[in-house]
């Protein structure tokens, strides 16, 4: 009961995610953003440790072979890897922090197959006008890279049934409150009660006056 939750988000682009875990980690002291580790190099003001854990590709592709990651993705583009070490996420865990990731459908898929217990949330505005007027009002992409936005939106939709649970940002507060609540009421779903299930059943087979 004391281990922390591995809340898994992700979301379409414009949908408030950065600014949900910016204002939930403001609000309550027991989140903790996870680093990402990746084969890129630091742009100027990037700290290891802190924005990322900068490693070697061969570093990279070791923790790959070693099972030491959450999730991983290649990007044939930059030619980068990025991904999610399991030992700061699993060390966080431990201390009781809830660990929250902010990554795509891919790497919430792969996070849910070897850690079962991970929490995944999806985030959406209240419709999709609501999504244009956001990533439109913005101004702070060109006409191609919004449509990009839209493109990417529409392979999106199809899969939000794969979340647990879907989390509507219209209002900034109350999303975060109900994110909140979500992640204090799964800590008691028999999924993550397994062994404590395991023990009543065990110790009740005994009980006798």
């Amino acid at each position: 009961m004391n281990k922390g939750t591995l809340v898994v988000l992700s979301g379409f682009s414009g949908a408030g995610k950065g600014t949900i875990v910016k204002r939930l980690m403001e609000k309550y002291d027991e989140y903790i953003l996870s680093i990402s580790a990746t084969t890129r190099k630091p742009r100027e003001g990037e700290v290891h440790g802190v924005h990322y854990f900068f490693e070697s590709k061969e570093t990279f592709e070791s923790m790959i072979q070693n099972n030491d990651l959450l999730e991983y993705a290649h990007y044939t583009g930059s030619g980068s890897y990025y991904g999610t070490p399991k030992e700061f996420a699993m060390k966080n865990l431990e201390d009781g922090k809830n660990v929250i990731l902010e990554i795509e459908y891919q790497g919430a898929m792969q996070v849910k197959k070897q850690y079962p217990n991970a929490l995944l949330v999806f985030i959406t505005p209240p419709s999709i006008e609501e999504l244009k007027r956001r990533l439109i009002s913005r101004n702070t992409e060109t006409a191609e890279q919004i449509q990009s936005r839209f493109e990417t939106a529409k392979v999106e939709a199809p899969i939000m049934s794969s979340y647990e649970y879907i989390l509507i940002n219209d209002d900034l507060e109350e999303a975060v409150d109900d994110l909140h609540k979500i992640v204090k009421a799964s800590r008691y779903s028999t999924e993550r009660q397994n062994s404590f299930i395991s023990m009543i059943q065990n110790d009740v087979k005994s009980l006798s006056l």
